[in-house]
């Protein structure tokens, strides 16, 4: 029983590589599509474990409030652009009510900074936030020398400054900048601290940046825009009556009236996680859908080919049966073949897939993963598709009447 079917693979095999050329035209859009699912997926994962691991740097006990959600759509980014900003009495506000939380700082940033010294100075990308004291701990910021920002600091609206990592390096390459005075955006401010390096997120470096007081923020790039407000709890348990507590404190604090909606969004790495998730999802759907159109225009191709195989080895088929090639047989070797050839182009893109995948780890910061166990699925749709649109030439070949198929022309 052995032997029989690997002389019908064999005589399979043979008969596809005789027409090596149709063979390969039949099996791109098999080719095609396998490669897109597997190179969708991989990027689809390499992103998913790169949201994990950089928003998991918002502490699994800290959440926070911000004007608009995360991720906005159509009416909703109108709705969330019109809303009146959070405010730093707001989040005043929070820290003095709220009996849920350890820590609440405010924050704001800017991505257009420049810093100057005499001598030096930065391109004008450095991220500049003004922050309050808990900033540090609620954000995983640590300071390497000298000291963080303290409620003096921001009270005094004094002209201090905390530099990250980046900053140090292009404008003191050889010497200790503490107590030093540096222009933030052309103003003078005292170096107090070195942050440590946290390296890079999602392409972008996180030690390009300096933190000044939040007041002094304001003083220099203005008061007319909403703040963030980070807050953090003694235990990641207490996140969801934290939460619930705030939402109270904020529609109070904003006159939000009762039934209407909230005009701010709370999220945490857990939400943005998800929420991601969700949409990586659809995506990775969307590409499935896409690609399982390419397959079956390639069945539709494989069909057609072996329809065409069939015709043309009709006095082959007629031959064989008469030499005692049962219908079962002659069945067999037609769907292995149509199996074949799939899985070639299975193979194919399986590789072209992972290659793509390649390309885009070395060539963009997006670390794609190619996704192991999509690959024997792979395998086992393409036979699927083999033996679905092979069975009905497959069936052709084998009720042929040997005579008939004999006195063919």
């Amino acid at each position: 029983m052995t032997g029989a079917w690997i002389e019908t693979f064999r005589s399979a095999a043979a008969s596809l590589a005789s027409h090596k050329f149709r063979s390969a035209l039949t099996v791109l859009g098999v080719v095609i599509g396998v490669g897109t699912i597997i190179a969708m997926q991989a990027m689809v994962a390499g992103l998913q474990g790169t949201v994990t691991d950089q928003l998991s740097m918002l502490g699994a006990n800290t959440f926070q409030i911000q004007k608009n959600a995360a991720v906005t759509i159509g009416g909703d980014h109108r709705r969330s652009r019109d809303r009146a900003d959070l405010t730093l009495e707001q989040s005043a506000g929070i820290a003095r009510r709220a009996k849920r939380v350890q820590a609440v700082a405010a924050e704001v940033y800017t991505w257009t900074g420049l810093i100057e010294t005499r001598d030096a100075h930065t391109d004008p990308n450095v991220l500049i936030a003004g922050a309050e004291e808990p900033y540090a701990t609620a954000n995983g910021v640590f300071v390497e020398h000298g000291r963080f920002i303290t409620t003096d600091d921001v009270r005094h609206h004094r002209r201090v400054v905390v530099l990250g990592a980046d900053v140090v390096e292009r404008l003191f390459p050889h010497t200790d900048p503490l107590g030093t005075t540096v222009r933030v955006q052309s103003r003078p401010h005292e170096v107090i601290g070195i942050l440590e390096a946290r390296g890079s997120t999602f392409g972008r470096s996180q030690d390009n940046t300096a933190i000044i007081p939040i007041t002094t923020f304001q003083d220099a790039f203005g008061r007319h825009r909403s703040v963030n407000i980070t807050v953090q709890t003694v235990t990641p348990a207490e996140i969801p009556e934290a939460q619930d507590e705030i939402v109270g404190i904020l529609r109070a604090l904003r006159h939000v009236a009762p039934g209407e909606p909230n005009d701010f969004a709370i999220w945490s790495s857990e939400s943005l996680v998800a929420e991601f998730n969700e949409m990586s999802a659809v995506v990775a759907a969307a590409a499935v859908g896409i690609a399982s159109i390419s397959l079956l225009v390639a069945g539709i191709g494989i069909m057609n080919i072996m329809l065409v195989s069939v015709t043309e080895r009709t006095r082959e088929i007629g031959l064989r049966k008469a030499v005692g090639a049962t219908r079962g047989r002659v069945l067999r070797q037609f769907l292995i073949e149509a199996v074949v050839l799939t899985e070639l182009g299975g193979v194919v893109g399986i590789l072209v897939g992972m290659g793509v995948a390649l390309i885009v780890r070395v060539a963009t910061p997006l670390p794609a993963q190619v996704p192991l166990p999509w690959i024997p699925g792979a395998f086992l749709f393409c036979s699927l598709i083999g033996v679905a649109f092979g069975v009905y030439p497959a069936a052709k070949a084998a009720a042929l009447d040997p005579i008939e198929a004999l006195h063919y022309e």
